[in-house]
């Protein structure tokens, strides 16, 4: 059987840390941000940690 392969849009949004979590970046700061306030493209510059549910799958989508 052949390998897997990764998911390759996957590999650009998700991170893996050093201890196993799966990083993410938010949504909804990319353009249009004139009509956003300050206070909300502050808080979508840091990144997230994906949602437990979601971990085991989009670490299977990464590793392939």
């Amino acid at each position: 059987m052949p390998k897997m392969k990764s998911h390759s849009g996957s590999k650009k949004r998700f991170r893996l840390t050093g201890t196993g979590k799966v990083k993410r970046g938010h949504v909804g700061h990319r353009h249009i941000l004139t009509k956003k306030n300050t206070k909300r493209k502050r808080r979508l510059r840091g990144a997230a940690f994906v949602s437990h549910a979601q971990e085991r799958t989009i670490r299977n989508l990464i590793q392939g």
